[in-house]
């Protein structure tokens, strides 16, 4: 196979392995910045309103997500999740981000991604990740440089701040565009079939479909590279 002259990734499940969603928890946690509560509702009441806006937009269903190309930043859902019941945190929508997510789904890297992050440095392959993801962009690459303190990633493109989300063509376009790389100068790694593996090969990069960490069943795909582990990705790259 041809080395890569930079090898982009997905975030969650790929590069960073994240426990089960638990929003009740995370709701719970920002709430104890609330300075105002004026129906002194509970976390319960109020993630059962998130969960039915969410519902509306079919915001996170696995199998519809990927039908939605267009993100809702998590910014813009929260003012109105909280506004809209009459309560006021105390914090910047970035730190409620951050409250949230370290609250409901911490994470941990995937088993062998840094050992790898420093084979690509050393071979002097580029790497960058583009991911799916409502949070602030300044919160996901927080996230990221304090879990993988030694990558060397040029930029982290998010759907938050980049408005388009996998599998649409746009979001890799920008990528190539930031890296001044033609698409078959490039491999993309991820969980997720429909946006990572399918939008990555629509974009003409290589896709390189990781299982690792997936906690779900799936249907294998005979003609995409499948690997449970980074070192059978640095092996391919050594064919």
């Amino acid at each position: 196979m041809k080395t890569p002259k930079m090898v982009l990734f997905d975030y969650g499940q790929t590069l960073i392995a994240e426990q089960k969603f638990d929003g009740l928890k995370g709701t719970e946690t920002v709430l104890q910045y609330a300075a105002r509560n004026k129906y002194h509702l509970s976390a319960k009441q109020v993630q059962a309103k998130a969960d039915e806006i969410n519902r509306e937009f079919g915001r996170f269903d696995p199998a519809k997500r990927h039908l939605s190309q267009i993100e809702i930043p998590n910014s813009m859902f929260t003012s109105y999740l909280y506004e809209s019941q009459g309560i006021e945190i105390a914090l910047s929508s970035s730190e409620i981000d951050t409250v949230f997510w370290n609250a409901a789904a911490p994470g941990t890297p995937t088993e062998g991604i840094e050992e790898f992050l420093g084979y690509l440095k050393n071979k002097g392959i580029r790497t960058g990740v583009i991911s799916n993801i409502s949070f602030d962009p300044s919160v996901v690459a927080e996230r990221i440089n304090r879990l993988l303190p030694d990558n060397t990633f040029e930029f982290i493109i998010t759907s938050s701040n980049y408005m388009f989300r996998k599998p649409n063509k746009r979001i890799f376009d920008l990528a190539l565009e930031k890296a001044e790389l033609r698409p078959d100068e490039v491999w993309y790694i991820g969980d997720q079939y429909e946006c990572d593996v399918k939008g990555s090969l629509n974009a003409g990069l290589l896709p390189i479909w990781y299982i690792g960490a997936i906690d779900l069943p799936y249907k294998e795909d005979r003609n995409i590279l499948t690997v449970r582990t980074w070192r059978e990705v640095e092996q391919y790259m050594k064919i």
